[in-house]
Protein backbone atom coordinates (compact mmCIF):
# COMPACT_ATOMS: atom_id res chain seq x y z
CA UNK A 1 0.00 0.00 0.00
CA UNK A 2 1.32 3.59 -0.70
CA UNK A 3 2.44 5.61 1.81
CA UNK A 4 3.19 8.84 1.47
CA UNK A 5 4.86 11.68 4.54
CA UNK A 6 5.27 15.37 4.47
CA UNK A 7 8.24 16.40 6.04
CA UNK A 8 9.69 19.98 6.93
CA UNK A 9 12.94 21.29 8.85
CA UNK A 10 13.14 17.21 9.62
CA UNK A 11 10.10 16.94 11.50
CA UNK A 12 6.66 14.65 9.97
CA UNK A 13 4.21 16.80 9.54
CA UNK A 14 1.48 14.34 8.17
CA UNK A 15 1.25 10.98 6.98
CA UNK A 16 -1.57 9.54 3.85
CA UNK A 17 -2.10 5.73 3.38
CA UNK A 18 -3.91 4.28 0.16
CA UNK A 19 -3.48 5.79 -3.58
CA UNK A 20 -6.55 8.02 -3.00
CA UNK A 21 -5.64 11.23 -5.68
CA UNK A 22 -7.71 13.53 -4.12
CA UNK A 23 -6.78 13.24 -0.56
CA UNK A 24 -3.18 13.13 -1.81
CA UNK A 25 -3.78 16.23 -3.71
CA UNK A 26 -5.25 18.05 -0.56
CA UNK A 27 -2.29 16.88 1.57
CA UNK A 28 -0.05 19.11 -1.05
CA UNK A 29 -2.19 21.95 -1.15
CA UNK A 30 -2.64 22.05 2.63
CA UNK A 31 1.23 21.86 2.93
CA UNK A 32 2.41 24.12 -0.21
CA UNK A 33 0.03 26.88 -0.11
CA UNK A 34 1.28 29.72 2.03
CA UNK A 35 4.66 27.27 2.62
CA UNK A 36 6.49 31.04 2.95
CA UNK A 37 4.20 32.38 5.28
CA UNK A 38 5.08 31.22 9.08
CA UNK A 39 2.41 32.77 10.75
CA UNK A 40 4.15 35.84 11.59
CA UNK A 41 6.84 33.89 12.64
CA UNK A 42 10.08 35.63 12.88
CA UNK A 43 12.57 34.29 10.40
CA UNK A 44 13.85 30.99 10.52
CA UNK A 45 11.07 29.35 12.66
CA UNK A 46 7.94 28.52 12.47
CA UNK A 47 4.13 27.76 14.10
CA UNK A 48 3.94 25.13 16.38
CA UNK A 49 0.32 24.27 16.31
CA UNK A 50 1.18 21.49 13.87
CA UNK A 51 3.37 19.73 16.64
CA UNK A 52 0.76 19.93 19.28
CA UNK A 53 -0.74 16.46 20.24
CA UNK A 54 -4.36 17.68 21.18
CA UNK A 55 -4.79 13.87 22.84
CA UNK A 56 -2.30 14.83 25.52
CA UNK A 57 -3.09 18.67 25.75
CA UNK A 58 -5.82 20.30 27.93
CA UNK A 59 -7.09 23.53 29.48
CA UNK A 60 -8.44 24.08 33.64
CA UNK A 61 -11.28 26.72 34.10
CA UNK A 62 -11.71 26.63 30.20
CA UNK A 63 -15.58 27.70 29.35
CA UNK A 64 -17.60 25.15 27.33
CA UNK A 65 -18.60 27.53 24.91
CA UNK A 66 -14.71 29.13 24.24
CA UNK A 67 -12.07 26.65 24.52
CA UNK A 68 -8.59 26.40 23.97
CA UNK A 69 -8.74 24.27 20.49
CA UNK A 70 -10.79 27.11 19.11
CA UNK A 71 -8.64 29.57 20.33
CA UNK A 72 -5.80 27.49 18.49
CA UNK A 73 -7.72 27.98 14.84
CA UNK A 74 -6.96 30.50 13.08
CA UNK A 75 -10.31 32.62 13.28
CA UNK A 76 -12.69 34.26 15.64
CA UNK A 77 -12.41 31.40 18.44
CA UNK A 78 -11.06 32.59 21.73
CA UNK A 79 -10.60 31.32 25.02
CA UNK A 80 -12.10 32.30 28.42
CA UNK A 81 -12.48 31.33 31.41
CA UNK A 82 -15.60 29.65 32.80
CA UNK A 83 -15.67 31.00 36.80
CA UNK A 84 -12.54 33.36 37.83
CA UNK A 85 -9.55 34.91 35.17
CA UNK A 86 -6.93 32.18 36.17
CA UNK A 87 -6.73 29.54 33.17
CA UNK A 88 -3.82 26.51 33.15
CA UNK A 89 -3.14 25.57 30.08
CA UNK A 90 -1.20 22.15 28.83
CA UNK A 91 0.24 22.28 24.97
CA UNK A 92 2.10 18.83 24.53
CA UNK A 93 4.60 18.54 21.69
CA UNK A 94 4.40 15.47 19.29
CA UNK A 95 8.42 15.72 19.47
CA UNK A 96 10.75 17.91 21.47
CA UNK A 97 10.55 21.55 19.91
CA UNK A 98 12.66 25.21 20.65
CA UNK A 99 10.46 28.27 21.22
CA UNK A 100 11.92 31.29 20.77
CA UNK A 101 7.88 33.33 20.88
CA UNK A 102 4.72 33.17 22.32
CA UNK A 103 1.32 34.76 20.66
CA UNK A 104 -1.83 35.96 22.63
CA UNK A 105 -4.39 37.61 21.32
CA UNK A 106 -6.47 39.89 23.93
CA UNK A 107 -9.14 42.17 23.93
CA UNK A 108 -8.47 45.65 24.45
CA UNK A 109 -11.43 46.09 26.80
CA UNK A 110 -8.95 45.06 29.83
CA UNK A 111 -9.58 41.21 30.02
CA UNK A 112 -6.47 40.19 27.86
CA UNK A 113 -3.74 38.53 29.97
CA UNK A 114 -1.53 40.33 32.46
CA UNK A 115 0.52 38.02 34.08
CA UNK A 116 1.54 34.65 32.72
CA UNK A 117 3.74 31.87 34.22
CA UNK A 118 5.51 29.39 31.94
CA UNK A 119 6.74 26.04 32.98
CA UNK A 120 8.16 23.20 30.38
CA UNK A 121 8.08 19.34 30.59
CA UNK A 122 5.63 19.40 33.65
CA UNK A 123 2.81 16.70 33.29
CA UNK A 124 1.21 16.58 36.51
CA UNK A 125 0.67 20.31 36.72
CA UNK A 126 -2.34 22.05 39.26
CA UNK A 127 -3.39 25.42 40.01
CA UNK A 128 -1.61 25.52 43.46
CA UNK A 129 1.57 24.14 41.78
CA UNK A 130 1.40 26.85 39.44
CA UNK A 131 1.10 29.45 41.96
CA UNK A 132 3.62 28.80 44.08
CA UNK A 133 5.99 27.38 41.72
CA UNK A 134 9.35 28.40 40.25
CA UNK A 135 8.15 29.21 36.29
CA UNK A 136 10.71 29.10 33.30
CA UNK A 137 9.65 32.50 32.93
CA UNK A 138 7.22 35.06 34.10
CA UNK A 139 5.67 37.53 31.95
CA UNK A 140 4.31 40.74 32.90
CA UNK A 141 1.36 41.19 29.35
CA UNK A 142 0.89 44.94 28.66
CA UNK A 143 -1.97 46.37 26.22
CA UNK A 144 0.72 45.62 23.13
CA UNK A 145 1.77 42.54 23.54
CA UNK A 146 -1.91 41.29 23.36
CA UNK A 147 -2.62 43.10 20.09
CA UNK A 148 -2.96 40.95 16.73
CA UNK A 149 0.55 40.19 15.13
CA UNK A 150 2.57 40.76 18.48
CA UNK A 151 4.96 38.35 18.87
CA UNK A 152 6.33 38.16 23.52
CA UNK A 153 10.05 37.12 22.76
CA UNK A 154 10.76 34.59 25.46
CA UNK A 155 13.85 33.34 26.49
CA UNK A 156 15.33 30.75 24.02
CA UNK A 157 17.70 29.06 25.55
CA UNK A 158 15.38 28.32 28.70
CA UNK A 159 13.12 26.62 26.00
CA UNK A 160 15.00 24.43 24.00
CA UNK A 161 13.93 20.30 24.42
CA UNK A 162 10.35 21.47 24.94
CA UNK A 163 8.18 18.47 25.14
CA UNK A 164 5.36 19.86 27.33
CA UNK A 165 4.75 23.53 27.40
CA UNK A 166 2.16 24.65 30.71
CA UNK A 167 0.67 28.29 30.48
CA UNK A 168 -0.92 29.76 33.58
CA UNK A 169 -2.68 32.46 33.40
CA UNK A 170 -3.03 34.22 36.63
CA UNK A 171 -5.17 37.79 35.74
Amino acid sequence: MPTFHVYKSSAKLEELRGADPVALERMVEKHCTGASDQGGAPGGFMDLNSFIDMSKSECLNESDDHTFQGALKEGDGFLESDCDEQLLITLAFNQPVRIHSLALRGPSDGRAPKTVKLFINQTAIDFDSAERGSAVQELTLTKDNNAEGALIPLKYVKFQNVVSLTIYVRD
